[in-house]
């Protein structure tokens, strides 16, 4: 079942808090799907302690660790669109095909099985685990609850009026809450329905630390239901659309805007809003403590943790292997500190020991990672203190050999390019088109992947650009900032 599995690049938005709750500086980090198509929607905690997700264009179900490494499953139904995804009880992840109209499972392990739903184009969207030690899902198409037992059995519960049904969640009393049409029902798992007047199209509903549903509403605004019915709505100005919401470690909730930000709303309704670098969807709360969330304009799983240790790099950018230096303080006196390459739990690109202030410096290089802004953490192994470090990475290319006549054979590597392009490698001067290369999920164009090309007759002697150019809409290529370099010399 395992088609494809990356390492990942982790971009950076840091952010600190106005005093309206236990203020925090947060990071935001970016994870590329080890794919170029896929388009993760919906996210939910596994029993292994890692993430899962779905990939709607993609077809495929994925898993993140949180250290960040990531590993894609495909459904076996061609084109079937996962849609969203739960936690079973059974120990498996549960998931909806909105276009296969079947209801999947797939282990931790991998191994999927999919259970046809007897209604036809049923428009399978939302997904929850019961107090029953069942999965509940909604039929937004044809305005049905469903049931499906771990063993596979399903049961259909048409609702009147047809109007739809929507998001999903089971709900602190045990009972289940989902939208139809804009009003919100609740559910005892026997069958017990009760109905409470709309605040509007429910997006997305979640059970708050408070003992409360929390729901993302249209004209943006975020609604609160007690398990009694008693609503309550703030008005969110200035977004589009409401994509997910859940409950964080901190107390509050967080949800995600289409227009591309997070934002986090305590149980007084206090909101803080946090631009993030696509839009994202689906949301949940990690095992780790921190917040996870689907990005799928830009194809990325996302973290956001909260930040309580200073960490810099300097320099602030470079290329591969460029050497820099970590500066942490805040953590706690003497103890160590591990600075990953990317999520806590990756490889460590340096470890230093705090002084007697909770400080300390150390060397490190720059790993082969992709084009852009990126997050280097460092965590206090005693004290469990967080930094985040941002740093931009910039591409480049390396040769072998660096050095030979025209009419000898030179090969490239590129490093620090985006994911999934082709790179155009042109010698400078004349300007030639060498050939052009595929960049892997870390932006590396390197071992098998390397372009091998012929130095030109009329090469300068001397040291020579020669470019790397992913994006250009003009020809001759004239767009220096879509591209990395590297010199080679003419003998």
């Amino acid at each position: 079942m395992l088609s494809k599995s990356g390492r990942f690049a982790f971009a950076i938005l840091l952010l600190i808090l106005p005093a309206v709750a236990p203020a925090q500086q947060i990071a935001i980090g970016q994870y590329p799907l080890p794919d170029d198509y896929g388009n993760a929607t919906g996210i939910a905690a596994g029993s292994d302690g890692a993430l899962w997700f779905t990939e709607y264009n993609g077809n495929k179900i994925g898993r993140i660790t949180t250290a960040g490494a990531i590993t894609v499953f495909p459904v076996p139904t061609a084109g079937s669109s996962p849609m969203s995804i739960t936690a079973g009880p059974d120990g498996a992840l549960w998931f909806t095909e909105a276009t296969g109209n079947q209801i999947g499972r797939i282990t931790t392990a991998g191994a999927i099985t999919e259970y046809p739903v007897p209604t036809a184009n049923s428009g399978l969207f939302g997904i929850t685990a019961g107090r029953d030690g069942a999965l509940w899902f909604t039929e937004s198409a044809v305005t049905q609850l469903g049931r499906i037992t771990t063993a596979g059995v399903i049961t259909e519960y048409p609702l009147q009026p047809q109007t739809g049904v929507g998001a999903i969640t089971a709900g602190p009393d045990g009972a289940l809450w989902f939208m139809h049409g804009e009003q919100i029902v609740r559910m005892t798992t026997p069958g017990s329905f009760t109905v409470y007047p709309g605040l509007g199209i429910v997006s997305a509903i979640a059970a708050g630390p408070d003992g409360a549903l929390w729901l993302g509403l249209d004209s943006c605004r975020i609604g609160r239901i007690t398990t009694a019915g008693v609503t309550t709505t703030y008005p969110l100005p200035g977004c589009t659309q409401i994509n997910g919401i859940a409950a964080g470690a901190d107390g509050a909730m967080w949800f995600t805007e289409a227009v591309g930000n997070l934002g986090r709303v305590t149980t007084a309704g206090a909101f803080t809003l946090y631009p993030s670098p696509g839009g994202p969807g689906g949301i949940t709360a990690g095992p780790d403590g921190e917040l996870w969330f689907t990005e799928h304009g830009a194809r990325n799983i996302e973290e956001a943790f909260f930040v309580t240790a200073d960490l810099a790099a300097s320099p602030a950018s470079g290329f591969y292997r460029t050497d820099h230096t970590f500066t942490g303080s805040g953590f706690a006196p003497n103890e160590t500190v591990r600075v990953y390459m990317s999520g806590v739990g990756s490889a460590v690109l340096a470890t230093a020991t705090t002084d007697a202030s909770g400080s300390f410096t150390v060397p490190a290089s720059e790993p082969a990672a992709p084009f852009g802004p990126r997050v280097y953490v460092g965590v206090g192994q005693s004290s469990h203190k967080l930094g985040a470090a941002s740093f931009t990475v910039t591409p480049n290319l390396v040769f072998n050999p660096d050095s030979g006549p025209a009419g000898s054979s030179v090969t490239a590597a590129g490093y620090g390019f985006p994911p999934f392009r082709e790179v155009a490698i042109y010698w400078g001067a004349p300007r030639t088109l060498a050939g052009t290369a595929i960049s892997d999920v870390n932006g590396t164009v390197s071992g098998s992947a390397a372009l091998t090309f012929t130095v030109p007759a009329g090469a300068a002697v001397g040291a020579n650009t020669i470019l790397g150019i992913w994006v250009c809409s003009t020809w001759p290529p004239t767009c220096p900032s879509d591209s990395g370099f590297g010199y080679f010399t003419v003998e």
